[in-house]
């Protein structure tokens, strides 16, 4: 009798009828098309977010193209005030008789050395 209560009875092994297969049918039809609807808007606001922040980036661009160009006039104004400062010190220096140029500082320097080395080494000569 164990073997008899364990095996199940026929009463609860139920035929799939025409009626619950469509039941089943109709089911998964309405959960796919859930489904889908949650997938159009899931991409929908995808599309949307990708849009917002391509618009966004756009801006950043351009905000930052100002700057660089804000940027490039202000270190060629800079530049160029550096550049006339120092004309204005070469020619300050040139009228109170120093000359800035380093080739002339240069020879100046090398003639003195030689007559420095001359005069304290003369087995050199």
């Amino acid at each position: 009798m164990a073997d008899h209560d364990s095996t199940p009875s026929s009463q609860a092994i139920m035929p799939l009828s025409s009626s619950g297969l469509s039941e089943s049918k109709s089911e998964l039809q309405t959960r796919i098309q859930i489904l889908k609807q949650d997938m159009q808007n899931w991409r929908s606001k995808l599309d949307t977010q990708v849009k917002v922040y391509r618009n966004e980036l756009s801006e950043l661009k351009k905000t930052l193209n100002v700057v660089v160009e804000q940027l490039r006039t202000e270190f060629q104004e800079l530049k160029g005030t550096l550049q006339k400062q120092q004309e204005e010190v070469t020619t300050g220096l040139k009228n109170l008789g120093i000359n800035d140029t380093p080739k002339a500082t240069e020879t100046k320097a090398s003639k003195a050395g030689d007559g420095a080395c001359a005069t304290r080494n003369p087995k050199s000569s």
